[in-house]
Formats: C-alpha cells, sequence, structure tokens
C-alpha cells in the first residue's frame, strides 16, 4: 500500500495525520522559512500524543543553502543523537531527514554518511535539496551508497506531476535499494495517477490551511499578528482516501 507522509510544524497536525489513516509525518519548525530543526519540546509534547506513526524529523539548523560549516555540522551530529535519545513510545518510529550538499552544488556524500552511522537503525531521508542536483541518476547511486533509507523527490521539477517520467525513472534504478518518495504538489487529484505513473511506494505533501487568530489584535502600533498555518484533516484524509488499495 502506498504510504502517505504529511510534512507538519504543529503538534495538533501530527495527531490529525494519525487519525486521518497518514502512515509518516516529517516534523519541522519554521515551515515558512523551508523547514527547521523542531525543539526538543515540540519533540517530546508530539511523541505523548501519537501512537502509530513513522516520525522523520528535520535535522537543518538554519534557513539558506544545504552546505554546512564544522559548527553546524556539529549542531546536527548533536541533534540526531537526540532524536536517537527520544522514548519513541510503543508504535511509533523515529527518523531523520537530511540534506548535505557540497559547495560546488553537489551531494556531501562524507557528511552524508557520517549521518547515516550517527542515526545508528533510525532510517535517514535525504530531503528535496536532491531536487537542485544536475545528475539525479547519479545522486541516487550516492545515496544508496551512503546508506540512505529514503529520498524525497519531485523528480527536479517544480511538482511531483511535472517530474513524473524522472520520477519512474529514479524508481526503476533505485530497485528497492532505497526508496523514492514523491513530493511537491501531491493532493487527492493527482495522487492515483501520479503513483500508477511512477511506482513510487510513498508520497509527500504539505496540507496546509490558515487559522483564524484566537487573541485580540493588538492595540497599539507594535504587532506579532502573522498568518497561521496548520495541518487539515480534509487534505490528508482526501490522499489518503485516493490512495486506498494501492
Amino acid at each position: 500500500m502506498t504510504a502517505v507522509e504529511v510534512c507538519l510544524d504543529d503538534v495538533e497536525g501530527a495527531v490529525v495525520a494519525q487519525e486521518c489513516g497518514a502512515a509518516r509525518v516529517e516534523v519541522c519548525a519554521a515551515l515558512s522559512e523551508g523547514g527547521l530543526t523542531p525543539s526538543a519540546g515540540f519533540l517530546s509534547a508530539l511523541l505523548a500524543r501519537v501512537s502509530r506513526l513513522e516520525v522523520g524529523v528535520l535535522v537543518r539548523p538554519r534557513a539558506g543553502d544545504f552546505t554546512c560549516s564544522p559548527a553546524e555540522v556539529d549542531v546536527q551530529l548533536a541533534d540526531i543523537a537526540a532524536v536517537r535519545a527520544l522514548p519513541a513510545p510503543p508504535g511509533v518510529r523515529l527518523g531523520v531527514v537530511v540534506g548535505p550538499l557540497r559547495a560546488d552544488g553537489g551531494v556531501d556524500t562524507a557528511l552524508l554518511a557520517r549521518f547515516v552511522e550517527a542515526a545508528g537503525d533510525l532510517p535517514v531521508t535525504f530531503h528535496r535539496a536532491f531536487d537542485t542536483l544536475a545528475d539525479l541518476p547519479g545522486a541516487l547511486e550516492q545515496l544508496v551508497g551512503a546508506g540512505a533509507t529514503r529520498v524525497l523527490t519531485s523528480g527536479g521539477a517544480r511538482t511531483a506531476v511535472e517530474g513524473a517520467d524522472v520520477l519512474a525513472d529514479l524508481v526503476a534504478r533505485a530497485g528497492g535499494r532505497i526508496e523514492v518518495v514523491a513530493g511537491g504538489g501531491v493532493r487527492a487529484a493527482n495522487a492515483a495517477a501520479l503513483v500508477a505513473r511512477t511506482g513510487v511506494p510513498a508520497v509527500h505533501l504539505r496540507a496546509a490551511a490558515p487559522v483564524a487568530a484566537t487573541a485580540a489584535p493588538s492595540s497599539t502600533a507594535v504587532s506579532y499578528d502573522v498568518p497561521r498555518l496548520a495541518t487539515a484533516p480534509d487534505v490528508v484524509r482526501a490522499v489518503v482516501a485516493a490512495l486506498a488499495g494501492r
């Protein structure tokens, strides 16, 4: 059966994903900046509320590009160790999501291998930094060689539907050695056709909708009101239903 993975930065969103039938979540902070490593408190609160999910934790210490200074490498290794140490409840499996690149734009295979080693028995996903690479088949082999479990990709296109031919080729090349997860614009209207066309075993989506403010607006010239998004059950439920039995 095709796994549905939901990317989120709200604790309640993990409960929504579980109740709506998703198999996995990728948890982040600051998705408005492309996603950063969530806090220890966020992870603790989330794990206390779920019982049947794989929880992939984004390990990314800052916004911007995906090259890493020595200090940022130390931060990421410490974050991976912290994820490994979390007390996951029965029925919940933890994993990490990384995407180290070299300054010349290639996969930093040496660093990826260090992250895989640090993760131990946790699955390691390489995120959509993969889609910035010029040679996706070659990069796929590098991920396999470094020991990554999964790669999240749109096939190098703006959306997974637009990159479907490349996704199909990547799935064929992977041959079960690494899981190719389709992400980018996945919705109920295109999910079944995308899976049929590409053979991907999993899809990934951000299922967000605006949330109304719960506090009164500022009464002064100083305001911190910004639009807020949260995981929308209808979106998750619709994608799960579209892929039922596949």
